[in-house]
């Protein structure tokens, strides 16, 4: 499916890559920079799994990143990061500090929750993260199944065999004076998806005659469902860090739109809000925090077309096959 958005490729300086295990059940997605990003990080969800999030606080002293990644494999996901790191420092990326001569190239990540039920051989993610970082370009990509929504799915309140394929989305807007923000996201929750436009059911538990069936209860004797989903935020403005925080937080607002529910104990929702912006890239800012207000207020709908972008190309022509994991 082409893409119907530029996403990422809307904001210069940045890169996006996907790779996959073999066969494609499982997968890394990287977004990688030109030059270490300002980036901040929202955890939601009550189950993440994490790479170095503690120094992306809004206080953190050394909140900067060559590049993020998303992963399948819950924490064995997070080999990925050493696949990441490498690529980019030999690839000619990375700083030194203090003075010492060895170069660093700070990354941080997060994993969803897409493990077997057989007791497969999992994927090496480091591999994967490697894979992913080389193969970043700056063009948008086609989404659904691929990358970190490999083995993505959305609707599990009801089981996993009647859930339905998640996937990788993007989306993107203009915020005024030249300046954009994109959206990533990676969908993998346990709830289900709605368009907010139409208040229609897009993705979630199987039914009868395979309608979906709106998430009305949860919890009770079913085992409790694990899911995720992750979104990374970019925009060229020039915002501090409080005002990244506000971005990460009006996105995760917009998810809450469209991903019902959002935010609960068994998921690992997280937004990184990253800024690649240079000293001539500040929006007129009217009252204190108006800048961070339009960038945040755009990125919440990018989310939104983003999440409905990566559900609707990952089910298409599956209508009534189940998720190849089930």
């Amino acid at each position: 499916m082409p893409p119907t958005d530029p996403g990422l490729a809307r904001i210069d300086g940045v890169a996006v890559g996907h790779a996959e295990s073999e066969p494609p059940t499982s997968g890394v997605t990287v977004v990688r920079f030109d030059a270490p990003a300002s980036v901040v990080v929202d955890v939601r969800g009550g189950a993440s799994a994490t790479f170095d999030t503690a120094s992306l606080a809004v206080d953190a002293t050394f909140g900067r990143r060559w590049a993020l990644f998303i992963a399948g494999g819950s924490v064995f996901g997070l080999d990925a990061a050493r696949g990441v790191r490498d690529a980019i420092l030999e690839s000619g990326g990375g700083h030194r500090v203090f003075g010492n001569p060895h170069r660093i190239a700070p990354v941080a990540g997060a994993a969803l929750f897409d493990l077997p039920r057989s007791e497969s051989r999992l994927p090496d993610y480091a591999v994967l993260g490697r894979a992913a970082t080389e193969r970043a370009v700056r063009r948008p990509f086609a989404p659904g199944a691929r990358g970190a929504g490999a083995g993505a799915t959305v609707g599990k309140y009801l089981g996993r065999g009647r859930a339905m394929r998640g996937g990788v989305g993007s989306g993107s807007g203009a915020v005024g004076d030249g300046l954009s923000v994109a959206v990533l996201v990676v969908v993998n929750a346990v709830g289900a998806v709605c368009d907010p436009r139409s208040g229609r059911w897009v993705a979630g538990a199987r039914g009868p005659q395979d309608r979906i069936v709106p998430p009305t209860r949860f919890g009770g004797r079913r085992p409790a469902a694990r899911g995720t989903t992750i979104s990374v935020v970019v925009t060229n403005a020039r915002l501090d860090r409080p005002g990244l925080a506000r971005v990460a937080a009006l996105v995760h607002t917009g998810l809450a739109r469209a991903i019902v529910p959002y935010q609960t104990s068994t998921d690992g929702d997280v937004v990184f809000a990253a800024s690649t912006a240079g000293p001539d890239t500040a929006p007129r800012d009217r009252w204190p925090g108006a800048a961070a207000d339009r960038v945040g207020s755009a990125a919440g709908t990018a989310a939104v077309a983003a999440v409905l972008e990566a559900v609707c190309a990952g089910n298409r022509g599956s209508a009534g096959r189940p998720h190849p994991k089930s």
